[in-house]
């Protein structure tokens, strides 16, 4: 059914879903994949992908794999900014802007929704962000299933705040307490490694009491999904299961989606990757929403420079801004950099011997299904947990020396994985996750399996 887009029209449908999305970050995107495998499979139901009208027009281009299905209508609801409203460049405050207004516009927008289809909505799926809707869906009388679009170990660091607070905070600020062993699965976990906000950081920011009222509403749900598998990290994964009434990692997304076309390659990444030795280049990409300070960046091109490993940089802005003031002699470099790249094929690619990182969970999955080894520098949020994991508990990589990029650290990280006995070890370990992650969305998979129970839960309340 995955290549089928359903064809029924408003009349033959049975069910009624709303999926509301979070528009900022990396958040809608991973829900929207999962509406669309839901979609897929249930050909009968009907789903209203609710965000701003931003991030829906992003999602739903004419060319998106979205836009072809039948079953899956958007609907718009504001962002929650006041008239003139100008940006201070303070990413939390248009999402605590957005998040103030929001459910009064969710509400809103699923009545439009339920008018517009003529059948009462039967389910809620929400990014996990949106811990309001459990109340939404009591009221309704119907499931809430939420998305947590990051790893596992994140999200029970957000179950657990209320104890990890507890316990380190409690300690008299002497700092006795510095890893996270109390917690399962977290021996290896510092406390310097845990989320702004959760011991550090304004405790009371928009995003830090989003996070925690999150962890304190998600046991309501009927299910949490995650864009995981269950053998990637089972310990943590069996401690969320007693949590929750349901629990299913359905991931890797990007191996369990319905296979969307291959993106174009228009600034030759693969073609030139062609020309190089399996597992000889660096590919680089500190995500869509932060980059490294400017001395950073030159400090990384420098040891590109001066190493002579052949890479390729994806970079959105002016390549300028790289490189290492005086140099203009771009002919010279052993590398592209480029606006932007199939990231997932690159890391598919042979040659591809190590994606240097911001260390994001969509960006981490993509590399072990890649099979490639990691540099990370992490910036926020989960990036430092996802870096602890990637180096000290899965073994598949580095984080920069001292935690930010410079040209002696990033050499010596480059040359331990492309040159180094570790990188290969690296690689052979890299391997046996990409292959439990591929054996999970197999036919009889712990995430296929998952993902069956999921569409049983989100279809099985009719709509009246």
């Amino acid at each position: 059914m995955a290549g089928q887009n359903p064809k029924q029209t408003s009349t033959h449908y049975h069910h009624h879903v709303a999926a509301l999305a979070f528009p900022f970050g990396t958040h809608a995107g991973p829900l929207l994949s999962l509406v669309l495998r839901l979609a897929a499979a249930a050909p009968n139901t009907t789903f209203s992908f609710i965000t701003t009208s931003k991030a829906n027009s992003s999602l739903f281009s004419p060319t998106s794999e979205a836009s072809g299905f039948r079953n899956v209508k958007t609907y718009n609801v504001s962002d929650g900014l006041p008239e003139g409203f100008v940006p201070t460049g303070h990413p939390e405050q248009p999402i605590g802007f957005f998040l103030k207004e929001a459910p009064a516009n969710f509400r809103n927008a699923m009545k439009e929704a339920e008018a517009g289809i003529g059948l009462r909505i039967g389910c809620l799926v929400t990014d996990a962000f949106f811990w309001f809707a459990g109340d939404m869906a009591e009221e309704m009388k119907v499931p809430w299933v939420p998305l947590w679009t990051a790893g596992p170990r994140s999200l029970y660091v957000h179950v657990a705040t209320d104890l990890i607070r507890q316990r380190v905070l409690g300690t008299s600020g002497n700092g006795e307490i510095k890893t996270l062993e109390f917690l399962p699965g977290f021996s290896k976990v510092e406390v310097a490694d845990l989320p702004e906000g959760v011991v550090s950081g304004n405790l009371e920011s928009p995003i830090s009491t989003l996070l925690h009222k999150m962890g304190q509403e998600l046991p309501k749900a009927a299910a949490v999904a995650l864009n995981s598998f269950e053998e990637a990290e089972p310990e943590v994964v069996n401690a969320l299961k007693s949590r929750f009434q349901n629990f299913f990692n359905v991931g890797p997304f990007n191996l369990a989606s319905p296979s969307p076309p291959l993106l174009e390659d228009e600034t030759g990444c693969l073609e030139w990757l062609d020309k190089h030795k399996p597992a000889s280049v660096a590919y680089i990409s500190f995500g869509s929403v932060v980059r490294p300070p400017p001395h950073e960046l030159e400090a990384f091109a420098q040891a590109l420079i001066e190493s002579g490993f052949p890479f390729i940089w994806s970079f959105r802005g002016n390549a300028d801004d790289i490189l290492p003031k005086g140099f203009d002699d771009k002919s010279s470099l052993n590398g592209k950099i480029v606006s932007w790249a199939p990231q997932v094929q690159v890391l598919g690619h042979a040659s591809v011997g190590v994606f240097v990182t911001h260390c994001g969970w969509n960006s981490t999955l993509e590399s072990i299904v890649g099979g490639v080894p990691m540099i990370g520098r992490p910036f926020f949020g989960d990036q430092k947990m996802n870096m602890r994991t990637i180096e000290s508990i899965w073994g598949i990589g580095v984080g920069i020396e001292g935690g930010i990029l410079t040209k002696h650290g990033a050499i010596k990280a480059l040359e331990l994985i492309l040159k180094g006995k570790e990188g290969n070890e690296m690689r052979q370990k890299i391997r046996v996750l990409k292959n439990l992650a591929q054996s999970a969305v197999e036919g009889d998979g712990s995430s296929t399996k998952a993902f069956n129970s999921l569409v049983e839960i989100v279809t099985k309340h009719e709509g009246i």
